[in-house]
């Protein structure tokens, strides 16, 4: 199983003051944090994609060109694209540049984002949301499996394309393109069919409740006649690791705090160490605590899932720069080992 880190690049702010830290500051500790990564011997790293100010990164591709020109080894990529307001061939332009400056380490992972601030940004109407979606991934799709010669495309959401040819090629032979799932059956469904590896992001609840899904993917999957051995499934949870389970403490108030931020424009009640706590626990959706305790959750969910790819988002609320660096170094040097051997048996 692969093992891996993410980030949505949230802005820091000044627990005292609340006053919002610069984004420069973030980008240049995110790179930090992604080098270090590499150097663990993690296996990816995904950099979300917002258009909000408690985010600071607007285009992955962008952030992820920068991590290619100081990592060797780690997969890079998005989590997620939000494909329904982008350029289709843009955005498989980019991730094919993207791929020749990492020397073939770039992934696309497509979605519908958790937020609509780029639909009114970029022109399009909510109205068409799903149609969208289903029109520019099936485009992607169309300019991943035309590399080498001329896509013609009737487009309903999109442009049309007549003898048009995509540069640059990849480096890979295709662009490994994901699909993101929060729980929806259709998207499950539509990944299956199209044979397309998938991630269940699993940010609250109990993710026991999503293994009838994660089954459904890989019933539907072989009856549409895919290879199982190249079938791929990725849980993304929030991940914290500290040395000790006080690291809870440490973490909640910048967590709290961004959960607050968040929910104060969706009408969420405020969130509270009672629901941290709880979800933190073995059974809960939050990897928050020492590395055995995030070693035997990433075990349980294994056995529950049977997944390839495990990823921890690992800055939500943008806590200390070097409590992040410890939580990554802990991941790589005391979680990810003991995880690997432990599936080696």
């Amino acid at each position: 199983m692969e093992l891996g880190i993410s980030m949505f690049g949230d802005i820091q702010y000044d627990l005292q003051t609340g006053q919002k830290l610069p984004a420069q500051k973030r980008f240049q500790e995110m790179l930090e944090q992604v080098k270090l990564a590499d150097q663990v011997g993690l296996d990816y790293f995904g950099m979300g994609e917002h258009h909000r100010e408690d985010y600071a990164v607007t285009s992955p591709q962008m952030f992820l060109a920068a991590a290619a020109s100081i990592t060797k080894n780690i997969k890079l990529g998005s989590a997620v694209s939000v494909i329904s307001s982008s350029d289709a061939v843009r955005l498989y332009e980019d991730f094919a540049t993207l791929d020749n400056l990492s020397n073939g380490r770039a992934e696309l992972m497509a979605g519908r984002g958790s937020f609509i601030e780029s639909f009114p940004l970029f022109g399009y109407n909510l109205d068409d949301y799903d149609n969208l979606f289903e029109d520019k991934l099936m485009l992607l799709l169309e300019l991943n499996n035309t590399i080498n010669g001329k896509i013609n495309w009737n487009g309903r959401y999109t442009q049309n394309l007549v003898d048009q040819e995509i540069f640059p090629k990849p480096v890979q032979q295709q662009l490994p393109i994901w699909i993101a799932v929060g729980g929806t059956t259709s998207s499950v469904r539509r990944a299956a069919r199209l044979g397309l590896p998938i991630t269940y992001a699993i940010i609250g609840g109990l993710p026991i409740n999503f293994k009838p899904i994660v089954d459904l993917y890989k019933t539907e999957y072989l009856a549409a006649g895919h290879d199982e051995s190249k079938m791929q499934v990725c849980i993304n949870s929030h991940v914290f690791v500290g040395e000790s389970a006080a690291i809870r403490d440490t973490y909640y108030p910048y967590y709290s705090s961004q959960m607050d931020r968040i929910g104060k424009g969706r009408g969420w009640a405020p969130f509270t160490k009672e629901i941290f706590e709880n979800t933190a626990r073995p059974e809960g959706a939050y990897f928050m605590g020492d590395p055995n305790e995030v070693i035997d959750k990433i075990l349980m969910q294994h056995e529950w899932f049977g997944n390839t790819r495990f990823v921890g988002q690992m800055d939500v609320g943008a806590p200390d720069h070097h409590l992040i660096m410890k939580s990554i170094e802990l991941f790589g040097d005391k979680v990810a080992p003991a995880v690997r051997k432990a599936l080696k048996k």
